[in-house]
Parts: C-alpha cells; structure tokens; sequence
C-alpha cells in the first residue's frame, strides 16, 4: 500500500499507536502537538503520511518564521512529529522516516526564565497571605515552596492530603502519571488548610466559580498578587514560582543532588539549566565597571 493510499481511518489509528505510548499530561500535550502538525498538512493538501523531508523541513520554518515559537517549543513539537513517524516505521505504516534527518534549532542551555530573587518571592507570598482569595496563598506555596507544575497544583484534591511516617504529606500525580508523595512545611500545610476550611471533598485549588482551578486561572490569579505587591515584579506565569523554587534552594545550600530529587529533574543538567542564567546576571560585567567608575559616576 502506498502511503497516499492510507485514509483518515488509517491516519488516525497511527496517531493512536504513537499516543497509545503516553499517559497524563504527556498524552494531552503530544496529542496537541501532532495535531497542529496534521492541521499545517491539511491547510497545504499534504497528507501527513506523504510527507517528505523537504516538507516537514518547511514545517519547522513555519513554527520558527511565522509562528514565531521559541527555538524549545519548535524542538518540542519536532520531536512529537519525529516520534510519530518512528511508530509508523515501526508499525510498518512507512518504510523510513522523512523526518528522521530534519534539523531542529538548538536549545540554549540556560533557560529563559528567570526566577524571582529571594526578597522578590517574599512580596507575592505576602500579597497571597493577605488577600480575601483563600486559594492564593495555597497556590503560591505549593508553586514556590513545593515545586509543583501548575497542572500538578491543580489536580490535586482534599483526599490528597495525608500522613505519612509522621510527616504530612499531599499525593501529587506528576508527568507520565507518576505518583510521588510531597511532604508539606507547617507554612504550606496551614496554606493548604486555609484554602480547603470546611470543605472534605473536591478540588484543594478553586476558581471563583467554585470549580476547579486550571492553569489559565492559575495565571491570571498570580498576575493580580503582583500588581497588588509592594515590589515591582516581572510579568507572572506559574513556571516563574517553580522555576524560584529550584535557584532559592540553591541560594541556601541545598545539595544540587537533593534539588534535583526535589524539582524531581530525571537529569541534573536541567536543574543546573534553570540556575544558569540567574548567576550570569549576577556576575555580568556591567556590574564590575560601573563600581570601578563609581567616583566618576
């Protein structure tokens, strides 16, 4: 069978196969990157299982020139696209890859995010602990104090929370539907319990409709906290307080092993990655001259 002889039916159970190989958040994502690949295919006429190389390589122009997405999103969304066309190999679907040798754009190994300073994470954790909305305080804490991702946050219900060998402790379901148990300092628990009051069942993190938080209202609601804080900050997204968590433990000493168990990194590089760009600010040269200039300036 040629490959433009495979119909919508066939498209979809190779698409099935590949997803079938995720769980999760891992799933939804992936089936959301392909899917923007299947969308730039039908736009052009290009039946995705046709493809060639030339064209997938348009692909990444695309997301790169029009789209304008950063160079970890385009890598991201290329890696779904080339992991699709690997299952399809292997299901015999194609009889090689056309993507198998398309470039991707390098990743920078410092992140661009830039966490919050010390004193700076102070302020929205403040304007949480004194605003009306009882589930900002709680958001706040289990995204800077816990280390959470914002969906990990907002999944997490009343029932999550327990003990366990004498320590209190929220049951969290991660990426690949990995469950871990997270132990809660007396700030984040009293938090936590702010947030629930009376309540036994349901969400812990609630929208002002009463329904569960998601990370758009996540975001918004951390938006607020800064424009109600004392200390001009950065435009706020939920990454931002996880991304603080790793460098402020940092900051204190903690064992660069014992980050990386605790942001729960499969690899140390990407707990370094995210503290790098951080010290190159703070060791930039702009600083050194502008103290040797200081009498003159």
């Amino acid at each position: 069978m040629e490959p433009s002889d495979l119909d919508d039916t066939g498209l979809r159970l190779a698409a099935a196969a590949y997803l079938g190989r995720y769980t999760g958040v891992s799933r939804t994502h992936s089936e959301s990157d392909l899917r923007i690949f299947f969308n730039w295919c039908q736009q052009r006429e290009l039946a995705p299982v046709a493809a060639r190389r030339a064209q997938i390589e348009l692909y990444v122009r695309w997301m790169q020139e029009v789209r304008r997405f950063k160079p970890s999103t385009v890598s991201r969304r290329m890696s779904v696209v080339t992991g699709f066309y690997r299952t399809c190999v292997i299901d015999t679907v194609l009889e090689h890859s056309p993507a198998r040798y398309v470039r991707r754009p390098a990743v920078p190994n410092e992140s661009p995010t830039l966490g919050l300073s010390h004193l700076q994470f102070e302020a929205p954790l403040t304007a949480a602990r004194e605003s009306i909305n009882p589930f900002d305080f709680a958001l706040v804490a289990m995204l800077g104090l816990l280390g959470l991702r914002v969906f990990e946050a907002c999944a997490t219900d009343i029932s999550d929370i327990g003990e366990e060998h004498g320590h209190r402790v929220l049951r969290v379901i991660g990426k690949g539907s990995e469950t871990m148990l997270v132990p809660l300092p007396p700030a984040v628990g009293r938090a936590i319990d702010r947030a629930v009051g009376d309540r036994e069942r349901g969400p812990t993190l609630l929208n002002r409709r009463s329904g569960r938080m998601d990370r758009h209202c996540a975001t918004r609601r951390l938006r607020r906290l800064a424009e109600a804080s004392v200390v001009r900050l950065p435009r706020m997204h939920p990454h931002m307080l996880r991304h603080t968590f790793v460098t402020t433990m940092l900051d204190a000493g903690v064992d660069l092993r014992d980050v990386q168990i605790a942001a729960r990194h499969a690899d140390p590089r990407t707990t370094m990655r995210y503290d790098r760009a951080r010290k190159n600010l703070d060791r930039h040269p702009n600083y050194t001259l502008a103290a040797y200039m200081a009498s003159a300036t």
